[in-house]
């Protein structure tokens, strides 16, 4: 495990830092805003514009589509550094982490001249339409339909959870096109129109009063032969590719900053006197610190992998799963320790109400990227050596 940048990274973070400093400002713990409106999204497609004139968009992307051409490591000293900036990264996310990644790896010449420079340059949002009310996390389950007609498909049925689509221009879709094959074998992959007709999109009123979720509703919509990516009954394999690159970016954005946290634990009081005197909230707290500095290892370990050009394996998925419950445990805390005040919220909340936003926003931590119990499935499988469950 190496802790330290090499030379060539602590170079290109000096170069990072010093260009967000001048194209940014810094971040800054305030009050949250639950909405995405119209303007934050201007906002982020102005910022990937920005990047991209500057030559920071699509850093691992290959020269010939438009990126930089450098190795993951670059790109994740790129994510640490912007993280402290208060910069729009999330808006192309799905972007550039999944449906970029996934067109060069298996999208032919077309497709790749038609959509990978739009999402670099910030004309293109992209959202990924997997999920679905019936299936749930087993995407072999997808029951959307896709019917072949002349010069495309008809494709019919429902897709939830889909972040950002109520302002996504194309989608990542996968549905079945050949009902009589096994699960895995029928499904095909496409890219949709978001504007097309028979597309329609509700944005989910979530817990926390966010509506980045949606259900996408697909009622007969023509899709051109030219966006299904591969052949028909390859969207398995192709879903693999985009899951694949969704779990590394989310493994080498994996953040979990304690700075807050430890701070009310430090001013909170428990009838009237400072909590920290009590054995058991101090058990909890070096509990969760403790965690978050194994936490901090593991992503070391990926990050070193990363850096040697090999692939993390399911190191990944052991710290998306340590992760959201470490997330979990400092929401629940964090409102513990504000006692009756942890009812409140918004303006009238300790902080803004960040805590209060943290702990409902948890338990999407939970699912978001691969349910904890995927994460099991895969650790039980390819670092225990266990059987695959029965289907």
């Amino acid at each position: 495990m190496n802790l330290d940048d090499a030379p060539e990274q602590a170079a290109l973070r000096a170069e990072v830092r010093a260009w967000l400093a001048a194209n940014a400002e810094p971040r800054v713990r305030t009050s949250l805003d639950r909405a995405e409106s119209p303007a934050d999204i201007v906002r982020g497609r102005d910022w990937q514009r920005t990047k991209y004139e500057a030559g920071w968009a699509g850093l691992t992307w290959p020269e010939r589509f438009g990126g930089a051409g450098r190795p993951l490591i670059d790109q994740i000293v790129w994510d640490q550094e912007a993280a402290e900036f208060d910069v729009p990264e999330e808006t192309f996310i799905v972007s550039t982490m999944l449906a970029g990644p996934t067109l060069v790896d298996a999208g032919d010449e077309g497709q790749q001249a038609r959509h990978l420079p739009p999402m670099l340059d910030g004309r293109a949002v992209w959202c990924q339409l997997f999920s679905e009310p019936s299936a749930g996390s087993d995407l072999a389950g997808v029951s959307t339909r896709a019917v072949k007609v002349g010069g495309g498909w008809r494709v019919s049925g429902q897709k939830v959870w889909n972040s950002g689509a109520h302002y996504a221009d194309w989608g990542l879709l996968l549905a079945r096109t050949d009902p009589a094959a096994a699960k895995h074998a029928g499904l095909s992959y496409f890219l949709l129109d978001m504007r097309a007709p028979g597309v329609t999109t509700r944005p989910i009123r979530q817990i926390t009063g966010a509506r980045h979720f949606n259900e996408v509703f697909l009622d007969d919509v023509f899709v051109p032969d030219e966006e299904l990516v591969g052949a028909p009954g390859d969207g398995w394999r192709i879903a693999r590719i985009t899951l694949a690159h969704e779990r590394e970016g989310l493994a080498v954005r994996r953040r979990v900053d304690l700075a807050a946290f430890l701070e009310l634990a430090r001013a909170a009081t428990v009838d009237g006197a400072p909590a920290a005197g009590r054995a058991d909230v101090r058990q909890e707290v070096a509990e969760i610190w403790l965690r978050a500095q194994a936490l901090q290892l593991l992503n070391y370990r990926v990050l070193t992998s990363i850096a040697r050009g090999t692939s993390p394996g399911a190191a990944g998925s052991v710290g998306k799963l340590l992760g959201a419950a470490l997330i979990n445990r400092v929401g629940r805390l964090s409102v513990a320790l504000q006692g009756p005040e942890g009812l409140l919220d918004g303006a009238d909340a300790h902080d803004g109400g960040r805590s209060q936003y943290a702990f409902l926003d948890a338990v999407a931590r939970r699912i978001a990227g691969g349910s904890d119990e995927i994460q099991r499935d895969i650790i039980s499988e390819r670092v225990l050596g266990l059987p695959r469950r029965s289907q």
